[in-house]
C-alpha cells in the first residue's frame, strides 16, 4: 500500500537508500536546491507543487516546480537552501529532522546542478499555506495514486538535427502539467517511494548501460 511509504519502516528504508547520495552531495557546491515535500492530504500520500509567479524574471516564470531556489553563500548546505527557500516561498517551516535525504541531482540547460531534497511534511491542507505572491501564484498537490496511474503519465522525445537525443517524463491531468526537471525529480521520487509500481520514462542514450 502507498500509505506504507509514510510509515516508520518506509521512512527508514528511504533514508537508508538515500544515505550515500546525501553524504556525497550535501556539502557539494550547487547552483540551487529544491524541496520535494511528501505530505498526507485527506489521509493519502501526495507531493506538493508550486506554480511559479508569472511576475518573476527569467524563462521559468509560470512553471510548475517544487519550492526552492538558488543557493546562498550563507546557507550551511543544500538542505538548508531547500528548507530556507520553502519557508520564504510558502511560509512552511520544515524541521531538518523531517528531511529524509538527497535525491539524484538534475542539471539545467546550462549544466548547473540542482539538488532535490526529500522531506516528509506530515498532514497538510494546502489551503492553509500562505505563499509569497511575489514568487508563487498557486500551490497544489498530486496524490501518489494519481502520479502512478498510467493514464496520467506521458513522455516527450527531444530531437536535434533530426536525431533522437533524450526522453523526459510528463505527468498529466492534474491542475497543471508537470514537465521538465520537476517531472524528472518526480520520477526519481516515485521510483524511491513506490519501487516496482512506476515505469521510468527518463532516457538518455549516453547513460544507457552505465
Amino acid at each position: 500500500m502507498l500509505t506504507d511509504c509514510l510509515s516508520a519502516e518506509g521512512e527508514r528504508r528511504c533514508r537508508r537508500l538515500l544515505a550515500g547520495t546525501t553524504a556525497r552531495l550535501r556539502a557539494r557546491p550547487a547552483a540551487a536546491a529544491v524541496l520535494v515535500p511528501l505530505c498526507l492530504v485527506r489521509g493519502a500520500p501526495a507531493l506538493l507543487y508550486t506554480l511559479r509567479s508569472s511576475r518573476l524574471a527569467g524563462r521559468h516564470k509560470g512553471d510548475v516546480s517544487f519550492p526552492g531556489g538558488k543557493c546562498d553563500p550563507a546557507d550551511q548546505d543544500v538542505i538548508h537552501t531547500a528548507l530556507r527557500e520553502t519557508q520564504e516561498e510558502l511560509g512552511l517551516e520544515v524541521p531538518e529532522e523531517q528531511v529524509w535525504g538527497v535525491l539524484k541531482p538534475v542539471y539545467d540547460k546550462g549544466k548547473a546542478i540542482i539538488i532535490p531534497v526529500l522531506a516528509s511534511v506530515g498532514p497538510l491542507d494546502p489551503q492553509n499555506l500562505r505563499p509569497n505572491p511575489q514568487e508563487v501564484d498557486e500551490v497544489f498537490v498530486l496524490p501518489l495514486t494519481h502520479l502512478l496511474q498510467a493514464q496520467n503519465q506521458g513522455y516527450t522525445h527531444f530531437c536535434q538535427g533530426g536525431h533522437f537525443q533524450y526522453t523526459l517524463p510528463v505527468f498529466l491531468h492534474g491542475p497543471h502539467r508537470v514537465w521538465g526537471l520537476t517531472a524528472v525529480i518526480t520520477e526519481f521520487t516515485l521510483q524511491l517511494l513506490a519501487p516496482g509500481a512506476y515505469q521510468p520514462r527518463l532516457f538518455f542514450p549516453q547513460l544507457a548501460g552505465g
